[in-house]
């Protein structure tokens, strides 16, 4: 389970403390999966870096099956990250000098001892993607590119994948296929899945969706096919 407890973050300004979350609380069972909607500067991908400890709360509480992250030491936080959380950001991020297969093992490289390749393999098929193990990024489509970060992200097998406008720089045809796949992983990992986006599309297809304004909870609407999740709280 993910809780997220009256979480702000703030940062100074030359005018002032500036408020970027304002005191969210939400709850995501396992195997639970919602959209983060919201214009631009309303704390999106603010709160997905304090859930992924890349950034820290300025007060509040973010516990992952009843673990605060940002109560461990440096060396934990960096295993913990590795170990149960994965990233899927808008540029796909991967290094252009590795192959497909090399990217998706980067996340294995500080992990525990054990043969990661049977799995990333699998991973990979998953995404359509077994033709292109010894391609560079270079030789990929945008689409192709994020399968490939999509890939990496889950080969940990993480508790929480986080995506932040996964499909924000495909057409639509490609972005059709990426959400598709994202949510098909999802439910065989049963990972409590997080995405950030501007494609009301694609938040429809989650299960639960809400919509932070000037960092506060501002609206919440339950998807049809939902029944299971908690209702987020408001923000207080």
């Amino acid at each position: 389970m993910l809780q997220v407890d009256r979480l702000s973050k703030r940062y100074d300004s030359p005018d002032g403390p500036l408020t970027v979350l304002d005191d969210v609380s939400f709850t995501v069972d396992a195997g639970g999966s919602l959209a983060v909607m919201g214009p631009s500067g309303s704390g999106k991908s603010t709160l997905l870096n304090v859930i992924g400890t890349i950034d820290t709360p300025s007060s509040g509480t973010v516990t992952l099956d009843g673990i605060d992250p940002f109560t461990l030491s440096e060396r934990d936080l960096a295993h913990f990250r590795n170990g149960r959380i994965g990233f899927v950001f808008q540029d796909h991020a991967l290094l252009p000098q590795c192959t497909v297969l090399e990217n998706v093992l980067t996340p294995t490289l500080v992990a525990p001892h054990g043969n990661y390749v049977p799995y990333a393999r699998e991973l990979l098929d998953r995404v359509r993607l077994s033709h292109r193990l010894q391609h560079r990024p270079g030789e990929l489509s945008g689409g192709e590119k994020q399968r490939v970060a999509l890939a990496r992200a889950l080969v940990m097998r993480p508790r929480i994948v986080l995506c932040d406008e996964p499909t924000g720089n495909l057409d639509h045809r490609s972005a059709d296929l990426v959400a598709t796949l994202l949510l098909e992983l999802h439910a065989a990992q049963q990972n409590i899945l997080i995405v950030v986006t501007h494609s009301a599309e694609l938040a429809r297809r989650f299960a639960r969706r809400f919509e932070l304004t000037d960092g506060r909870l501002a609206s919440l609407e339950l998807s049809e096919n939902s029944r299971r999740d908690q209702p987020l709280e408001r923000g207080r």
